[in-house]
């Protein structure tokens, strides 16, 4: 992501959007790997939020807005950017919303600046070994987990949830995702899907940036 960024701006100082960017961690990375940067991230959720104004500095921005409303485009800091960028994020949005939003994103970007989603994107040339690459990353991620290397993202709330520094956070949390709504439903299309919705939303260029096993980053640019 940050050398296609980098490439977009010809080692300009960047202007970057951290969609749907929780802890700021792509953010981190950034202010990490340029030496001058602007930085928003957007997220909903207050607890997430709360840690990512913990750990950035001056540089960046960090913003709450729902990206389920267009409106969130009237919460930023400024209306143009050289990259928006954001990882396992765009599967908790329903189709139509999705491609809403990839319009909106072009509309942020200037001319010539990127958008990049990395996520999991299944191969179309590939349906059935692509199966069985996904299930080789499940287990042994859940190996993972089982070992303790890593916290699961249930189990991370489960912390978060025992902190009583976070209590305030967490009813606010609760209160935009009430836990009697249950758990979200994932939607995974694969890239050919993204690919089509990119150039449908008007953006010059999409193609395959990078791709890992079932996992895959597009970028369109503007």
């Amino acid at each position: 992501m940050l050398d296609a960024v980098d490439a977009a701006t010809g080692g300009e100082p960047p202007r970057l959007l951290d969609l749907a960017g929780g802890t700021g961690t792509i953010t981190l990375r950034a202010l990490a790997h340029f030496r001058t940067v602007t930085a928003t991230v957007v997220d909903q959720d207050p607890v997430l939020l709360a840690l990512a104004r913990a750990s950035l500095d001056e540089r960046a921005a960090v913003v709450a807005a729902d990206l389920n409303d267009s409106s969130w485009v009237e919460s930023l800091p400024h209306r143009e950017f050289d990259a928006v960028l954001t990882a396992t994020a765009m599967h908790w949005l329903p189709e139509q919303r999705l491609n809403e939003l990839y319009s909106e994103i072009r509309g942020l970007l200037r001319p010539g600046g990127v958008f990049i989603n990395a996520d999991q994107m299944a191969d179309d040339g590939l349906p059935a070994f692509g199966k069985r690459l996904l299930e080789r990353e499940d287990a042994r991620r859940d190996a993972r987990y089982a070992a303790g290397a890593v916290l699961s993202w249930r189990d991370w709330w489960d912390k978060v949830r025992a902190d009583e520094s976070f209590a305030e956070l967490i009813a606010e949390h609760d209160r935009i995702y009430p836990p009697e709504r249950g758990t979200h439903t994932e939607w995974l299309p694969p890239v050919s899907w993204h690919l089509e919705a990119l150039r449908g939303a008007g953006f010059a260029e999409a193609g395959i940036l990078w791709r890992g096993g079932p996992d895959a980053a597009v970028i369109g640019v503007r």
